[in-house]
């Protein structure tokens, strides 16, 4: 294995809330209220369609606010990684990742590992570190071992998500990968918010079904496993050792385009008005504007 690369579960596509649009000659992200799933190719017009988002959409009848899953690992902590991350805007690399007790930083002599205070105290990061995080699903049953990635920078998301990872992995007696889970758009007003809707991620079992017929489900599906000879121990050790590899989990061809969806310059993000048309100059336009740059996903 090659030392210094981050070996991340395999992606067949992404699970994005909106889109990266030029306005005024810039290129900005435009947030959305509901899921895209896209494929890993990009036009000019932005990622391609999946083929599984015109099936999600058809299964809803509308727009696609909800998504069955799997988790690929029975560890919370191996399907969502979270850091506090900061990004060079110049050459689109990862300069340090952190977790608020220590970070790992490019520097000129190499990788060091110092302390880390979290962003608001950092003198480094000047203000412009932020959570990003990862989290890899399986959606379907095509491929297994092949998983779509949902990143985002919300806090909302990230400490719903985690909580619930935590969750359901203690209710269903370490079945976490085995659960039948949908992912779950929320919203919610805020004072903060200007008392207009934030957008969030939120983790839940499938429609239709109970958690007590959910974790039933989920000891059916692993007897079964264990019965053909898949190893989710192992599966998860595999990975474990994988995110150790490296220090940054990004691939520089990807960095790039995450910058510019998650970490614009001065954080202008766009919310995108009714029927895909820009939303009016006005006051309340303004403050559902800024509204998104405090917590929607």
């Amino acid at each position: 294995m090659l030392k210094g690369l981050v070996i991340t579960p395999p992606v067949i596509g992404r699970i994005s809330i909106g889109r990266v649009v030029e306005r005024n000659g810039k290129r900005l992200p435009e947030k959305d209220d509901q899921f895209t799933v896209t494929s890993q190719v990009q036009s000019r017009e932005g990622w391609l369609p999946h083929p599984l988002d015109e099936a999600l959409r058809k299964a809803t009848g509308g727009k696609l606010r909800s998504i069955p899953v799997r988790m690929l690992f029975s560890d919370p902590s191996l399907n969502l990684r979270a850091d506090y991350s900061l990004f060079d805007r110049t050459t689109g690399r990862p300069v340090c990742v952190g977790n608020g007790e220590s970070c790992r930083r490019s520097a000129a002599e190499g990788m060091a590992t110092l302390p880390c205070p979290s962003p608001d105290a950092c003198p480094f990061a000047k203000g412009d570190c932020k959570p990003y995080a990862r989290l890899n699903v399986v959606i379907g049953e095509e491929d297994a071992l092949g998983s779509f990635v949902l990143r985002t920078t919300s806090y909302n998301t990230i400490r719903t998500l985690a909580a619930r990872l935590q969750y359901f992995q203690a209710v269903s007696g370490g079945l976490l990968a085995c659960m039948p889970l949908e992912l779950k758009l929320r919203g919610k007003s805020t004072t903060m918010s200007f008392r207009s809707a934030i957008f969030y991620v939120d983790l839940v079992v499938r429609s239709g079904i109970t958690l007590e017929d959910a974790i039933a489900e989920a000891k059916q599906l692993d007897a079964s496993r264990r019965a053909s000879g898949f190893d989710q121990d192992a599966l998860d050790e595999a990975a474990r050792k994988g995110f150790a590899n490296g220090a940054f989990e990004d691939l520089a061809e990807d960095v790039p385009a995450v910058v510019e969806e998650f970490f614009p310059e001065g954080g202008h993000v766009t919310v995108q008005g009714k029927n895909g048309k820009d939303p009016p100059a006005s006051l309340m336009g303004r403050l559902e504007e800024k509204a998104a740059r405090l917590g929607v996903t």
